[in-house]
């Protein structure tokens, strides 16, 4: 399960959270302008925009969980486990496999409008990167400076949703998660006021009781109302310091722990790594589950007009600055 966002301070940033039993052997990959994008359905693309995120490099090819494109335009998928339905071929339109969808959109497309209307053409089809790489149930977050949609792979073709709050979990579908909200619109941040009955005198015996109710669990409709209501209510400084920190302040609300969601076979689903983009700068910040130390990547220190991937393996151990 996992947990994406969008954040505008001063500046605009995106990332997730990744949640998984296991690793793929993350690294964060640079993919430059002149890389040549050789896709499974469709014709090479040899120029294109540059781009910076997390991927599986398998064969020198770029499996993209999230990423962020030198325009700004950023996108992640996540697990849509039970709902993500890929389809057979069809000749009348594009067909983009699942695990070319993320680079197949960053490497064309500069604003979410332009997305949305190139995803009218588009088929997404079943067909797997390798035998051991078999198509993964996902939907996804794309989102610009000022918009995001979310997009889930049904039966029926593919579903297009505005997405005003900037947040995408997993299961339900979107536009149940968002109706679901509305349960939860007498949180507050503030201290709560008395509208249960004047004739009872009631105390505000702690602070953050205006948020009673908020759901703690670890389900990915509960960690969609805990970030959505984290993220609407977040402030912080201007700075780029303050900014990225608030953004892994609001991805550690929905964070998994070891040994809370057994997902069987002594197996755990944790946080795998948290990530933080300033889509202004192309800056991808991460952390690990092990390493709580923000480590950066500036795909602007690469050459993007090479053709050469350029892949900087997770930093996982834990990075202690001793004092004294």
């Amino acid at each position: 399960m996992c947990t994406g966002l969008t954040f505008t301070n001063k500046g605009h940033y995106f990332g997730r959270n990744l949640d998984y039993e296991r690793s793929y052997n993350e690294t964060v990959a640079i993919t430059p302008r002149n890389y040549p994008i050789t896709l499974r359905k469709l014709p090479p693309i040899h120029t294109h925009h540059a781009i910076i995120g997390m991927a599986t490099v398998a064969d020198d090819f770029p499996l993209y969980y999230d990423g962020t494109n030198e325009k700004g335009l950023s996108m992640a998928g996540l697990a849509f486990a039970g709902n993500a339905v890929f389809l057979p071929e069809d000749s009348r339109k594009q067909n983009v496999t699942s695990f070319e969808f993320v680079l197949w959109v960053l490497a064309q497309f500069e604003t979410v409008d332009q997305v949305k209307e190139a995803l009218r053409s588009v088929n997404l089809v079943d067909t797997a990167f390798s035998e051991g790489l078999p198509p993964s149930p996902l939907h996804w977050i794309i989102a610009d400076r000022s918009s995001s949609i979310t997009v889930e792979p049904m039966h029926d073709g593919l579903k297009v949703y505005d997405n005003p709050v900037g947040v995408l979990t997993n299961n339900p579908t979107f536009d149940i998660q968002l109706f679901n909200l509305n349960n939860f619109m007498h949180l507050s941040s503030k201290a709560p006021a008395n509208n249960f009955s004047h004739a009872i005198k009631f105390d505000v015996y702690s602070r953050g009781m205006g948020a009673l109710g908020l759901p703690g669990d670890l389900s990915s409709s509960s960690r969609f109302v805990r970030a959505v209501f984290t993220k609407m209510n977040s402030i912080a400084d201007e700075t780029e310091s303050a900014s990225i920190s608030q953004f892994f302040k609001i991805l550690g609300a929905v964070a998994q722990q070891r040994g809370c969601a057994n997902v069987g076979d002594d197996k755990y689903e944790i946080t795998i790594y948290s990530s933080c983009c300033n889509v202004d700068k192309g800056i991808y910040y991460y952390t690990t589950y092990e390493n709580s130390q923000i480590t950066a990547v500036d795909m602007h220190k690469h050459d993007l007009d090479g053709s050469a991937l350029g892949s900087f393996p997770l930093i996982t151990g834990q990075q202690i600055r001793m004092q004294n």
